[in-house]
């Protein structure tokens, strides 16, 4: 069974692991003097599958690999099954599943050796059978079965939470954040299995902010109107030492249509750009600059949460009861474009709506300016400011596109940019692993 082809590589059938089988057979014929003159004229095809028959707490995160001498792999087919005897795999695809929990591999251009693309199922037996066919079209079957190690508890990665979630329509700018329940400190591999794949190409990358939390960004802002699916391959990726993923994670997400909002601190003035053309241009009045607080930051802003009512109240962002700049207002239409209080919001109370900057920080707009971007407003839609001289950093909300493409680049554990519209994903998930096997096999 042979799956799509790679570039001088072939993705062949569901593949799994093993630790140093050798199987040979003499090719068949119809009776003792024609085998053995098959088998003196063509040398039976030899198959070796690793890790080895009859093995035991195998690594999840070991790769699987099957190798021909004398002849070629023709497929390769591997099962699952927990502890408790269920099957792991998932639906295929072409039945309507995710087909995440299917391992599949990669062959080689002269299809001699097999690679897994994918981790195992920690606690999982796991049965490979693989077929080889010699130089006169005899074929041999081998099998490999054994049992992959499992996850401790307390020590089993898992999906905390994500942004965006299946379902959700967002806008160009949105990125993909995940939070991990566990700290992770083998980040490469954590990356390299994690799979995102988009209606139209882009190319992008994870970057990450601490322990815990990934984020992918693409290269320039998503193109409109697409689906996106992240494909989160994470049972038996190794995240930390002793530390297994023990689940697959699949998310889908439309991109909508192109929302670009331009406000400029200076002509107090917000104009709101759709699929190119300008719809809407509001007055507003940004942060009086009075104190660092109460100055808008300038940069490249998401939309990430929106309130029809909100009370704004400044002991969140530092500003306590009792000191001279504490404010408590109750607002309409509060539309969050960072995590250090900034919003866009009603302000029927402020008179210089378009004539000076009056506010605590937020954007002022009329009640029937701010319903509009309000009801208008897709998650991840970019609003950006200029004009102040107070930067707004990068990890403040999700201030990710204040980064330049070479820095969110050089900031991905990967250093290399991955193909939204090519399957697979830089690196390998299998982490030290396959170093690890690879000297064994010297």
């Amino acid at each position: 069974m042979e799956g799509s082809v790679f570039p001088a590589a072939r993705r062949l059938g569901v593949g799994l692991v093993a630790t140093s089988l050798l199987f040979t057979v003499a090719c068949s014929g119809t009776g003792e003097e024609e085998a053995s003159e098959v088998s003196n004229d063509v040398p039976a095809v030899e198959l070796t599958i690793v890790p080895a028959d009859g093995g035991s707490d195998v690594r999840p995160d070991t790769p699987v690999t099957v190798t021909a001498t004398n002849g070629t792999i023709e497929d390769v087919q591997v099962t699952q099954s927990s502890a408790q005897g269920e099957d792991t795999e998932s639906t295929p695809e072409e039945e309507g599943g995710d087909g995440l929990d299917a391992v599949t591999g990669t062959l080689n251009e002269d299809g001699t050796e097999w690679v897994s693309d994918w981790t195992l199922t920690p606690g999982s037996t796991v049965t490979v059978v693989a077929t080889g066919k010699s130089a006169s079209g005899e074929t041999v079957e081998a099998t490999s079965e054994f049992t992959t190690l499992e996850a401790t508890p307390g020590q089993r990665l898992e999906l905390q939470s994500n942004f965006p979630v299946s379902g959700d329509v967002v806008g160009v700018g949105m990125p993909i954040i995940v939070n991990f329940d566990l700290p992770v400190q083998n980040k490469a591999a954590v990356e390299a299995a994690m799979e995102v794949v988009s209606d139209k190409p882009a190319q992008g990358a994870w970057n990450w902010f601490g322990d815990r939390t990934a984020v992918f960004r693409t290269e320039e802002y998503w193109e409109p109107y697409q689906e996106v699916t992240v494909n989160m391959r994470l049972a038996g990726v190794q995240a930390s030492e002793g530390v297994y993923g023990i689940e697959n994670y699949q998310l889908n997400f439309e991109v909508g249509r192109s929302q670009i909002s331009e406000i400029d601190n200076d002509t107090h003035r917000m104009v709101v750009t759709r699929d190119g053309e300008q719809i809407q241009d509001f007055p507003i009045s940004n942060g009086d600059g009075s104190t660092r607080a109460y100055t808008t930051t300038t940069g490249v802003h998401l939309t990430m949460e929106k309130y029809q009512h909100l009370i704004m109240d400044s002991a969140t962002v530092g500003i306590p009861e009792g000191h001279p700049d504490y404010y408590r207002l109750d607002v309409n239409y509060a539309v969050r474009i960072s995590n250090s209080g900034e919003f866009t919001h009603a302000a029927p109370w402020n008179t210089d709506l378009g004539v000076a900057n009056r506010s605590h920080g937020c954007t002022n707009m009329s009640t029937e300016d701010a319903r509009w971007f309000y009801e208008n407003s897709y998650m991840g839609d970019p609003v950006i400011i200029t004009g102040t001289d107070r930067e707004l950093e990068v990890d403040n909300g999700w201030g990710y596109w204040q980064r330049s493409w070479d820095e969110w680049l050089s900031h991905s554990t990967l250093g290399e940019a991955d193909r939204t519209d090519e399957p697979g994903s830089p690196g390998s998930p299998h982490g030290t692993a396959a170093e690890e096997q690879a000297e064994a096999a010297e």
